[in-house]
């Protein structure tokens, strides 16, 4: 049943990006990266990153999103939830110097001050240089939650019985100096 509704997803998918402002990295760079990106003006409350960087309403960031359907499309062959968890680290990891590389030859890169997402994910983005933060809003997090929570049911392989309570969505930050110092050593090896 998974695999069905994850082959239909596909389809709308593709009508989705192309509807969209997303650029798929993997499109642009030739490799395996999961980031599709576009350009964004936030609109949540002010923030303030671990290294300093200050978040405002209307700054430039990078808006994340990953390739959910070819993620879950390449999870199918894994039925252990813990080996899925790290075969996504694993891709987000070696997809974020693309990203730097991204960020670093923009035309806005003086304005970009770093990268949004958002996600359900609780563990691991810390260790990646992610920083979360909560919506302001209780009526945002409610449709995030919604919406994000099929992903959430088509990615595990079988439900865990502790984990009843749903998982709540979260902003994932990361300055545009955290992710160059982290990740920016892709742009020597491209040159």
């Amino acid at each position: 049943m998974k695999y069905r509704l994850i082959q239909v997803w596909a389809i709308f998918d593709t009508v989705y990006f192309f509807c969209t402002r997303l650029q798929c990295l993997e499109q642009i760079y030739g490799d395996t990266n999961v980031f599709r990106v576009r350009l964004t003006r936030y609109k949540g409350r002010q923030v303030v990153l671990s290294d300093g960087t200050l978040i405002k309403k209307n700054d430039l960031l990078i808006k994340i999103h990953l390739h959910n359907v070819r993620i879950l499309q390449e999870m199918q062959r894994i039925d252990d939830n813990i080996k899925k968890t790290l075969f996504l680290y694993k891709k987000v990891q070696e997809s974020l110097p693309g990203l730097a590389f991204f960020l670093l030859h923009h035309k806005n890169n003086d304005q970009i001050k770093g990268l949004i997402g958002i996600t359900m994910i609780d563990k691991g983005y810390k260790r990646l240089g992610f920083e979360s933060f909560s919506f302001s809003s209780r009526s945002y997090t409610w449709f995030k939650q919604i919406s994000l929570y099929p992903i959430h049911i088509l990615s595990i392989s079988t439900p865990s019985s502790k984990r009843k309570k749903v998982r709540t969505p979260q902003y994932l930050f990361m300055s545009k100096d955290s992710l160059c110092e982290k990740y920016g050593a892709f742009e020597k090896d491209i040159a």
